[in-house]
Order: structure tokens, then sequence, then C-alpha cells
């Protein structure tokens, strides 16, 4: 007899939206099991946007992986924010939501059994996620009334202004909505912020059904295997005040992300067989793809010095906290009620590319992640990175505890493809930067600085600097092939019954811009796939392509 009828396992963005749909039938049981803490609704750690930084590097908020030594990035160890609190990385992260380009999700069906992950039929679920407040109504590519309130970014800032009047000197164009008919170009970028708030997947989705009866989320519960009987799963154990406890369910959701999600299914039994042999741990299925085909985006900080005092760098000084908590806590406004990453844009670096192969966010300051700041006071930067690097790695347990992270190896730089492009990606960065429209407040790079000019001193800087863009995937791909590890029609795991994946793991190749919002539709649109329903219909609309004759908006 089963305890629920669903045990899903990770309260983070995935798991928040099959928590809302799979507990709307009452007659569905379904338990929540989230590692971390709760999103607290006093925590102004997970809620401000600006407070970002604070809660990246948090043993409280954050799993805090590092990578193996990387070898084309000198021997580092890339530090990894994942979020380890209800929400998942969307309780942490940069608030961005961005689609991806529509021909990422082409690319996605154009593999064997992937049909119905193209474009026109993932665009309904993105429209059902979203209430895109800057949208007109008639706008065939956004939704209006979904759970996820999307503000546009106001880049209301001058330096937002002159770097939108630079772009269009380097020749590339503005566009209405990269999340829209045209990704290609430079716009105010869509948030899940909402009236000065960070609006995670917990808040849209897990908050407003918490008091259903048929609906249980457990925090601090951290699940260390899936139970099996023969090749069915039937349920998990997991880890709760110090107590090891068991749920019987009649299906086992993964939803763990790229990370955790491998790892989980490795400590089961479900993977490699040979490799967890060594480690002891007997094979339920042997699935050589779990932990493989990992990827990820890279980025790097070009950072100017700004003459003008127009940047948001005051901001950093810790006498101004106090203030700035003061105006964000009573009227949700000020400095505090802002991510920052306002907006940006997406280019193609060469004329070889379908489409942009460049992301970029601009920001009114100089700062890194973890809010460090260089020297000299105010500044400017463009975060940018190549966005479908052809660089893969993998996520594999190195012991049969789980309390022992993955190796996680992601084999950045490792492409003749990659390090072409990451030197066209700094080109065509000190171009933009360099336009008059930004000679005003130009008081002259800081990073990488003018002593990097050749194609082999900008690959050594990338090597010594560049940072994860935090968008870790694909480890547990979707697809019909022998390395493929869960089905597309289903979400369910080769070679067992009543267990599936659901999360970034499942994405056969990373998006075009940040994957919360991809995730968020993957979910949605499992939801329908787990319970059955009838699919959404498939959005007949056209989209911009390069090179084609560019079409009115439908």
């Amino acid at each position: 007899m089963t305890d629920v009828d669903f045990v899903i396992v990770g309260g983070g963005s995935a798991g928040s939206v099959l928590a809302n749909r799979l507990s709307a039938d009452p007659a569905h049981r379904v338990l929540v099991l989230e590692a971390g803490r709760s999103d607290y609704p006093w925590d102004v750690f997970v809620h401000m946007p600006a407070a970002l930084t604070f809660p990246i590097g948090s043993r409280f908020y954050d799993w805090r992986y590092t990578s193996e030594p990387e070898p084309h990035l000198h021997g580092r160890r890339i530090y990894h924010a994942r979020g380890k609190v209800l929400g998942g990385s969307s309780s942490i992260n940069g608030m961005i939501f961005q689609r991806g380009n529509p021909l990422d999700y082409a690319r996605w069906a154009a593999d064997p059994g992937m049909s119905a992950w193209d474009y026109a039929h993932c665009l309904p679920y993105f429209q059902r996620i979203e209430n895109c407040l800057a949208a007109a109504p008639d706008d065939a590519f956004r939704g209006h009334d979904g759970p996820l309130v999307l503000e546009r970014g106001p880049a209301g800032n001058p330096l937002f202004q002159a770097f939108f009047a630079a772009v269009q000197e380097a020749g590339y164009p503005l566009t209405d909505d990269v999340n829209g008919y045209r990704q290609e170009g430079f716009a105010p970028f869509d948030r899940n912020v909402h009236r000065g708030r960070r609006l995670s997947a917990a808040r849209a989705y897990l908050r407003p059904v918490m008091r259903r009866a048929n609906l249980r989320v457990r925090t601090r519960a951290f699940v260390t295997r899936v139970l099996f009987e023969g090749t069915r799963a039937v349920g998990v154990e997991y880890r709760h005040g110090g107590t090891l406890r068991q749920v019987r369910a009649g299906e086992v959701i993964l939803c763990g992300g790229a990370i955790n999600s491998p790892q989980l299914l490795q400590l089961s039994g479900v993977g490699n067989a040979a490799e967890l042999a060594v480690l002891g741990i007997d094979a339920v299925a042997h699935v050589p793809g779990v932990g493989e085909n990992l990827q990820d985006h890279l980025e790097v900080y070009v950072q100017h010095a700004c003459t003008s005092p127009v940047s948001m760098q005051p901001n950093l000084q810790k006498w101004r906290y106090p203030w700035i908590g003061f105006r964000w806590l009573f009227l949700r406004a000020g400095p505090g009620a802002t991510n920052h990453f306002e907006g940006g844009g997406f280019v193609r670096g060469n004329e070889e590319v379908a489409y942009p192969n460049l992301m970029f966010h601009f920001l009114p300051l100089a700062v890194r992640y973890d809010g460090s700041a260089p020297a000299g006071g105010h500044g400017y930067q463009v975060h940018v990175g190549p966005m479908y690097s052809d660089a893969v790695g993998s996520v594999k347990i190195t012991s049969a505890d789980p309390q022992v992270p993955p190796a996680l190896r992601f084999n950045y730089l490792s492409t003749e493809k990659d390090r072409r492009e990451w030197v066209e990606a700094i080109r065509v960065s000190r171009h933009i930067l360099g336009q008059p429209a930004l000679q005003g407040y130009d008081g002259g790079e800081l990073s990488p600085g003018p002593g990097v000019e050749t194609d082999e001193q900008i690959l050594d800087w990338i090597g010594r600097e560049a940072e994860t863009a935090l968008h870790p995937s694909c480890s547990c791909r979707m697809g019909t092939d022998e390395s493929a590890v869960v089905d597309p029609s289903s979400l369910r795991v080769h070679g067992v019954d009543g267990l599936r994946v659901v999360d970034a793991s499942v994405m056969p190749y990373v998006t075009n811009g940040n994957i919360y919002a991809p995730v968020m539709m993957l979910a949605e649109k499992s939801a329908d796939l787990i319970l059955g329903n009838t699919p959404l219909t498939p959005a007949d609309v056209e989209f911009y392509q390069h090179g084609a004759a560019d079409r009115p908006h439908p």
C-alpha cells in the first residue's frame, strides 16, 4: 500500500510547478521533499531582489558545489551555486526570465523521438507559465494569465540608455522583446520580480496551494536513495530531523536539477553498471547516460570605469544598507527592489551561426556575483559568454555515501569551436563598449584591460577569470537512443518503472539564455504528460530567422 500517489524529490523550480499541477486533483496525494530550508516570508536574503549576492555561497541557502580541476581553466575548481531552499535556484538566482531561441527547440525536436518538443509545442506552455505585464494583450507569443508575473526591467539609468545607443552604433539592432518574435538584438529584460519582490517558483506555484489537504511539503528532508522492488520504484528513503525515514509512493519524480538528480539515480543503482559496481552499488538498471552530457554556460565580466557619478556603485557601500533595506521593506522601492540585470541582448558572433550564439547582460555597476567590486569607484560592465558551446562533461558519484558531493567535470574551453567563440565574444564586447555613445562615461577598461589583446592573451585571461553562468543542464537527457536517460513522451527513466525525472537535467541541449524559463516550461508540459491530459494545441506562429525575409509580427 502506498503512502502517497506522487513523491516529488526537490521543491525547486520544476518541483514547485509539479506540486501545484499534480495536487490540483484532490484524489492525488502529493508529497514534496526539499533538502533545504523554507523560504520564510521574513527572509530578506531570499525576497529582496538586490540581496541575491548574500545567499550565494552561504551554506544555509546554497549546495556550494565545486567542479573538478578544469584543465583549460588553468586547473581551477569552478564554484557552482545551487539553491538549497524551497524554490531551489529560483530563490537565489539573478531573476532573469529568458525562453531561449525558437531554434533551440527545433534542435531538440530534430533528435529521434523528440518531435513534440519543438517551439510550436513548447510555446503554449511558456504562455501558461506567465503573466507578462509588458506585452500587449494580443501578443501571439506572450501569456497573461499564468502564476509567474513578469516585469520588464525599467533600464532607466543613463548608462542603460548609452549602452542601447552604443549597440546600435556597433551595428546591432534593438528588439521589442527577446522572448517574443525576435530574440536577436538588445532590449530590457523580463524578470521574475513583482512589486519589488523576487517571485520565485515557490512563491508563484507552491505557496498559493500549500493549504490543499492532499499536498504536504516537508523541508530539511534529504533524500538518500530511491527504493526499488525489482526494477520498479516504490518510494524513497530520506533523512529528516536526524532520523532515517521511508515513504512509499505510486510514482517517484526527481526534480533535484542537473547535479542532484543524476547523483540520486546513481546512488540508487540506476546508471553505468560497471562504474556503480566499483563503488559497491548493485545496479537496478544499466542506464549509461546518467550523469553524461553535462552542459553549462561560462561567462566573464568586461568592466569599465565610469567618469560620471551615475552608476549604482555607491549602493555597494555597507553604510547605505540600512536605508536601502528600509526603503525596500516599507515601500518595496529603491535599489533593493531590482536585480539590476535590467537589460542586455543576443547577437551572432559570426556569420556561420543561424541564430545568436552570444548573450550579453549589462549592469550599471562593476561587481562580481559574490558582491566584490574592483577598486576605483563608479563603473559598468557586460556579462558575456557563448550560448551553445559544444563542450560537454559529466556528473559522477565517487562514493556510496549520499553526503559526498559528486565529481563535476564541465570541460570548459575544451573544443576549438568554444575557444573561437570566446575570442569573438570579447571582441564583440569591446566593439560595443568602444562606441561614441559611451565615450562620455568611459574611464577605461578595467577588465580584462589593455594588456589583453591577442587571441592567446584573451583565452589565457578567460581561463583565469571566467565563472559559471549557473546553468548546469542535460545530464539525464531526453531521447530514445542508447545514451538517453528519460523517455521524451513520459519523462520516465529508461529501464525502470515508476520513476521520472523532470528538471534541467532532461534537456538534450542547453538553451540560448538563462535556463529558469525553459525549466518551468518543461515542468508544465511534463505535468500534462504525467497526468495523461490532452497536450495544449501547438502554436502556429512565425518567428524571426536571420537570412529569411523578415516577416511582419503575426
